[in-house]
């Protein structure tokens, strides 16, 4: 039990754990260029770890206060830094959703590792990550088949709106929703955000040629 009581080795196990925890986890979202690397990943883990550790000690060496006080904190704290990795793009697309998920993540994986309840970190950091890499491919398979999805579209002047809504339709696809855009660096163009539903799942990258292919499309791209 000397791992699991508040020992200078159990701090150095304690600390060795969070950093190879969040190394794990941060370097998934490093090699997929995302907000949140290795280094910010390690941090949030080695900092929630800190905090338990301080908050152990405090209420062992001074028999007063309550032992989980401040990694609720964190828990609650956690949240200004995974807003600062969630951004809205110019097109209405939520980017960062995810980020700030293993960021959350991870310091419940430090807590966890700072109190000395290592299976359940170890355990949980592997899910994790897993999470973020395996299931990632799953999900993007799954979006990719999906019934319903939006798309962006620059459309020549030359062409009515209605005629290209006349051929979307005319590829059984049903426009659930359309916006006009302003971002166009063209001014031969319009620039449009459809949400498409297919009647039967079909892979996105087939309807993304098709569409191409319908006249006046200058660009097209899936959100």
């Amino acid at each position: 039990m000397e791992y699991r009581e508040l020992t200078v080795f159990a701090i150095a196990l304690r600390i060795a754990v969070a950093v190879l925890l969040g190394g794990v986890i941060g370097m998934e979202r490093g090699l997929k260029n995302r907000p949140a690397g290795l280094r910010t990943y390690m941090l949030v883990c080695v900092g929630s770890c800190l905090i338990m550790l301080t908050n152990q000690y405090v209420f062992q060496a001074f028999q007063t206060g309550d032992p989980v006080r401040m990694g609720a904190q964190v828990v609650s704290g956690i949240g200004f830094l995974g807003a600062g990795t969630i951004v809205v793009t110019r097109r209405n697309q939520i980017k960062g959703l995810t980020t700030a998920a293993g960021l959350w993540a991870a310091a419940a994986a430090g807590l966890a590792v700072g109190v000395g309840l290592y299976e359940a970190a170890i355990l949980g950091g592997i899910v994790i990550f897993l999470v973020l890499s395996i299931i990632h491919r799953w999900d993007s398979r799954l979006r990719q088949n999906s019934k319903v999805f939006e798309i962006y579209v620059e459309l020549s002047k030359s062409v009515s709106l209605g005629d290209f809504m006349r051929k979307i339709h005319e590829m059984d696809l049903e426009i659930e929703n359309t916006r006009t855009e302003n971002d166009s660096t063209d001014e031969g163009k319009h620039s449009y955000i459809f949400a498409l539903k297919s009647k039967e799942k079909r892979n996105h990258d087939v309807l993304m040629q098709q569409i191409r292919g319908i006249e006046g499309v200058a660009y097209v791209e899936v959100l």
